[in-house]
């Protein structure tokens, strides 16, 4: 089971409940590696641009906002409970990219909240092998929940 803690530093889009990114991030744990029967944790932080922009310009050395960061864990389980990692998210940047793409809102938070928890778990994109597969489970998790293709 997973275990999934939410800080809105910054509120979410009014059509957006906490309860979809809780739901979101147990959909990409329980099919990214199988491990359904884990107890396992993962923290989301919901910030503005600024904030965003500090812990970018500070962990990846790049002076502006992104959607979102994962930071994961990399330690052994404490009374059981595998810590994952922290994902934070930006609101007026998913908000924007979501507008500038065409994409509904929420199907935009769904894979950024996917693309976070698979990153919590090892998978990247620095090389193209490695993106195609996370490209392709993002795809397919998406599609559990009946959200399109976010690459077309």
């Amino acid at each position: 089971m997973l275990k999934v803690d939410i800080d809105t530093q910054m509120p979410l889009p009014s059509l957006l409940a906490g309860t979809q990114l809780v739901d979101w991030a147990q959909l990409a744990y329980v099919n990214a590696d199988n491990k359904a029967s884990t107890n396992a944790e993962v923290a989301i932080a919901v910030v503005d641009e600024e904030a965003m922009r500090k812990l970018n310009k500070t962990y990846r050395n790049v002076d502006k906002s992104t959607n979102v960061l994962a930071f994961p864990a990399q330690m052994d389980p404490i009374d059981g409970i595998v810590h994952l990692g922290d994902i934070v998210m930006c609101t007026p940047i998913i908000e924007a990219e979501a507008l500038d793409q065409g994409k509904k809102s929420a199907a935009h938070w769904a894979h950024m909240v996917i693309h976070g928890m698979l990153h919590l778990q090892g998978y990247d994109h620095e090389h193209s092998l490695d993106a195609n597969k996370m490209e392709s489970l993002e795809i397919e998790l998406l599609a559990k929940i009946a959200l399109p293709n976010p690459y077309e």
